[in-house]
C-alpha cells in the first residue's frame, strides 16, 4: 500500500510579523547613505538613541538575508590579483633571478648578507657579494657591476626577484628602467615563485662543509 507524501503546510505568519511595507522601510534604512556601511547592531543602537524602533537586530539580518545581502558591509582592503610569473630562458643572460639570504655571524643576532644573481638558463652565478647589511644601494651596485661584466645590452635582460624591500626599492627599479631591463616579482608570500634562487640557497646551506656560524665577513666571503 503506497502512502502519498504529506503536502507541505505553509507556516502561518506570526501575528507580530512585519508587513511588506515595514520590511521595505527597514531595507531602505539599511541602504541609506547614513547606514550603508554599518552593521545591523550599529544601526539598531543608533536608532534607539533617537527613540526610533524598526525591528530587532535579528529581523534586520533576516531581511538582509532574504535580499542576498549578508556579507561584510564595511569597506575592505582588496588585494590585487597577481599572475604567476613564468620564467623561461632559451639562452644565457636572458633571465636572471636574484635574492638575498642571511648567514649567521660570530655572535647571536649577528648576520652577514649574501646577495646572489643567478642565470636561470645555466644556473651559473653571474654575480654575488657578502655584505654586513641588506641595502638597496648595494643591490643596485651589484646588479650594475654584473651587467657590465656580462656585457648586457639595452633591452636584453629580464631580472626576477621576490618582493623584499631591496628588490622593490626605487634605486634598483630606476637602474633597471635606465638599462631597459624587464623586472618581474614573485606573488606575495609565495616562495616557489622564485624557485631558482631558493633552490640555490638550499644547495649552499645543505653542503656538509657549510658552517653554522662565520667568524668574520672575510670567512663568509672565502667560503662563498
Amino acid at each position: 500500500m503506497s502512502v502519498s507524501p504529506k503536502a507541505d503546510k505553509k507556516r502561518p505568519a506570526p501575528p507580530r510579523a512585519l508587513t511588506e511595507l515595514e520590511r521595505q522601510e527597514v531595507l531602505d534604512t539599511l541602504h541609506s547613505e547614513r547606514f550603508q556601511d554599518k552593521a545591523p547592531h550599529e544601526v539598531y543602537a543608533t536608532l534607539l538613541d533617537e527613540d526610533r524602533y524598526l525591528c530587532s537586530i535579528r529581523t534586520m539580518y533576516r531581511i538582509l538575508d532574504a535580499n542576498a545581502e549578508i556579507k561584510e558591509r564595511r569597506d575592505q582592503l582588496r588585494h590585487p590579483e597577481y599572475e604567476k610569473p613564468e620564467l623561461l630562458a632559451t639562452a644565457p643572460n636572458e633571465v636572471w633571478s636574484w635574492d638575498i639570504t642571511k648567514l649567521l655571524g660570530p655572535e647571536k643576532w649577528s648576520y652577514f648578507y649574501l646577495y646572489v644573481i643567478l642565470d636561470i638558463f645555466s644556473r651559473y652565478v653571474v654575480g654575488w657579494m657578502v655584505a654586513t647589511c641588506e641595502l638597496a644601494a648595494l643591490a643596485r651596485q651589484l646588479i650594475a657591476e654584473t651587467c657590465v661584466k656580462q656585457n648586457i645590452r639595452m633591452g636584453q635582460l629580464t631580472i626576477h626577484a621576490d618582493r623584499g624591500s631591496s628588490m622593490k626599492s626605487k634605486p634598483v627599479a630606476f637602474f633597471m628602467a635606465d638599462m631597459g631591463i624587464t623586472k618581474t616579482h614573485s606573488r606575495p608570500y609565495t616562495s616557489d615563485d622564485n624557485p631558482f634562487s631558493e633552490a640555490q640557497f638550499k644547495t649552499l646551506k645543505y653542503r656538509p662543509d657549510f658552517q653554522d656560524r662565520f667568524g668574520s665577513i672575510e670567512d663568509a666571503r672565502l667560503f662563498c
